[in-house]
């Protein structure tokens, strides 16, 4: 019986150590900032690299190619905001950060659509969804002004 009761004390003990960790390690908005700016990072430095040159394909009635380079955004910024699901949000913050990537998922779908429409030739739709995506962007920077992003700040009109 004592051999039963020690391997059950050693469990209990090891699950309240194993739990200790998780909450001290309870996300701040300094830890979760730390770990999401790169993530951005990665898809800005990305996003430079696809999208530029866009703004003048359409001018020059380039949609096809256009399209492809808007397509190719759009999945950049649906893996980086899948991987930005992945990080723990600070609890007080949960609720304005899930908000936020709300507003990011509305971005792939707009950067989606956008394609879509060039691809359509249907240029002045296009232009209509860009707006959107701008003032998409705008909104989603409104919810997380307090955390001071560098790359995580949404600026599709640096690119577009």
């Amino acid at each position: 019986m004592s051999g039963k009761k020690l391997i059950v004390s050693l469990v209990a003990v090891a699950a309240l150590v194993g739990a200790v960790p998780s909450m001290a390690a309870d996300a701040t908005p300094e830890t979760y900032k730390a770990e999401v700016e790169p993530i951005c990072k990665v898809n800005t430095e990305a996003n430079e690299k696809i999208l530029k040159g866009v703004r003048q394909k359409v001018k020059a009635g380039k949609l096809d190619a256009a399209a492809k380079q808007f397509r190719a955004a759009a999945q950049a910024l649906k893996k980086a905001r899948t991987e930005l699901l992945q990080v723990p949000k600070p609890p007080a913050d949960a609720t304005r950060l899930t908000k936020w990537l709300g507003y990011v998922k509305t971005e792939v779908q707009l950067f989606e659509t956008v394609a879509t429409k060039l691809a359509k030739d249907e240029e002045t739709s296009a232009q209509k969804m860009v707006v959107r995506l701008i003032s998409t962007a705008k909104q989603a920077n409104n919810q997380v002004l307090d955390y001071e992003f560098r790359y995580c700040r949404l600026q599709p009109s640096k690119f577009l």
